[in-house]
């Protein structure tokens, strides 16, 4: 859930930050795509650490 969370916020965030440098349609989707992946393994370690120390 928190990998999801991440990946949603990670596209809207990069998209954002690439239309407000004034970047093509290319740029937009690529910096979406870039932080997307950042923020999902961001989440993924997230969840692990959370997982790991609830045993």
């Amino acid at each position: 859930m928190i990998v999801i969370f991440g990946v949603l916020l990670g596209a809207v965030t990069g998209a954002l930050l690439a239309r407000r440098r004034k970047g093509k349609l290319a740029d937009i989707l690529q910096y979406a795509f870039v932080y997307a992946l950042m923020f999902a393994l961001v989440g993924l370690f997230v969840t692990l650490i959370i997982h790991r120390n609830a045993l």
